[in-house]
């Protein structure tokens, strides 16, 4: 098997070693290549440090892993989270029995029971996950832990673990916990987002929609804590989605409750609704778009296959998309009605104003003190350009169903 190692921060240089071999073969190794003592070496990954006599299947690093090998000074401090430790998360919902180990095996790995789930952005879907921890100062995976997580307020909020930086220098003790995808090799920066509602079914509940038992579902937070399938959960997203009726949670955004109707079951984490797919999400997002808009005063550009979002100032009678940017449009803002001359409006008798509304589109911008907003320009068009405002002061905010709560601030 092929192993990443990076010693004492240095670049990672694949290493191969037998699905057998111990640690200790490991630091045999990496000692023959820098000159040092093997039994100085520590082998750090996941948030401890790995035990010189374990096999690297017992310690469950998985193929094309990254391991961290470092040379402490003489006084530094020792590892806090025992080697031979495994912290793990309990079990996150009664029926189910989700979670999974700190070290995190992606599903169907040795030893591995459950696992968490991720919506990875280069597989476009919902993948295995693996969780991974590092030093917040200097951002490095050389922290050990002072104790694993025990519950998913340990890995998503930011605080609740500390632990000891074994890079030279660094003082820093919090930890902070990322997800990767456990499906493909990834660089430092490739993070994916943790779907905390998915988990694997290792009770086998049955769906209570189509009564299937799935190897994967999703829990929703009621209090009866009801199982849905990954296939039925998207046609339950559609057909809401279709109908018009996601909720507005103010803080959260536009989300679901749990198919049963259940109180208090609003889905926080809106990266679950990506099981929707591309082309679907698009249209998620621009349902948030178009909703955010009419909430904070704005309409939207009457004229056909413009798309444009617009929120012009109060008591303006008189609209116009910027020709440089939108689709020049002059048009009444009571009747929708107009042209691309504008001019006086025939059902009032009286001139509108002729101050352009303003349209942001493509990067552009807006005139001073207006706010301009871009939606996509047609439903043929790329959803996934996500619509944004400017808003007074040209502060750009995004403008889509999980920052509405920060747009009506």
């Amino acid at each position: 098997m092929i192993v990443f190692v990076r010693y004492n921060l240095g670049e990672e240089v694949p290493l191969e070693l037998q699905e057998e071999a111990r640690v200790s073969d490991l630091k045999e190794a990496v000692g023959t290549q820098q000159g040092v003592r093997p039994e100085l070496l520590r082998v750090l990954f996941a948030g401890r440090e790995l035990r010189s006599t374990s096999t690297l299947q017992e310690s469950e690093l998985p193929e094309q892993s990254t391991v961290h090998v470092v040379l402490p000074p003489s006084d530094s401090s020792p590892s806090l989270l025992p080697s031979d430790s495994s912290p793990s998360l309990p079990p996150s919902d009664p029926q189910t029995g989700g979670g999974a180990s700190d070290e995190l095996p992606a599903a169907g790995e040795t030893g591995s029971c459950s696992s968490f789930f991720v919506f990875c952005k280069s597989c476009r879907s919902v993948q295995p996950g693996k969780l991974r921890v590092r030093c917040k100062t200097c951002r490095n995976t050389t922290l050990t832990l002072s104790r694993g997580p025990s519950c998913w307020d340990d890995v998503l909020l930011r605080g609740r673990i500390h632990g000891v930086c074994q890079s030279d220098g660094c003082q820093g003790n919090e930890a902070d916990f990322y997800m990767k995808c456990a499906s493909h090799p990834t660089s430092d920066d490739d993070l994916s987002v943790a779907l905390d509602l998915i988990m694997t079914n290792i009770r086998s509940v049955p769906c209570m929609a189509c009564t299937d038992i799935m190897p994967v579902v999703l829990v929703f937070p009621c209090s009866e804590r009801h199982v849905i399938c990954l296939p039925c959960f998207r046609g339950y997203c559609e057909v809401r989605l279709r109908e018009g009726q996601f909720v507005l949670h103010a803080e959260v955004g536009y989300t679901l409750p749990c198919a049963a109707g259940c109180a208090d079951s609003l889905i926080k984490e809106l990266h679950h609704f990506r099981i929707l797919g591309e082309e679907q999400y698009g249209r998620y997002l621009q349902f948030g778009a178009e909703r955010c808009l009419l909430l904070i005063g704005g309409l939207m550009c009457p004229s056909a296959g413009c798309g444009a979002g617009l929120v012009p100032p109060p008591g303006i009678k008189r609209l116009q998309c910027d020709p440089r940017l939108g689709c020049g449009f002059i048009f009444c803002r009571d009747c929708r009605g107009g042209g691309p001359r504008g001019g006086v409006s025939s059902h009032t008798g009286t001139a509108h104003s002729s101050r352009p509304t303003g349209v942001l589109r493509g990067g552009g911008g807006v005139s001073e003190g207006e706010v301009g907003a871009r939606l996509p320009a047609a439903p043929e068009g790329n959803h996934q350009t996500l619509p944004s405002v400017l808003r007074p002061g040209g502060e750009r905010r995004r403008l889509y169903a999980h920052v509405l709560p920060a747009l009506q601030r």
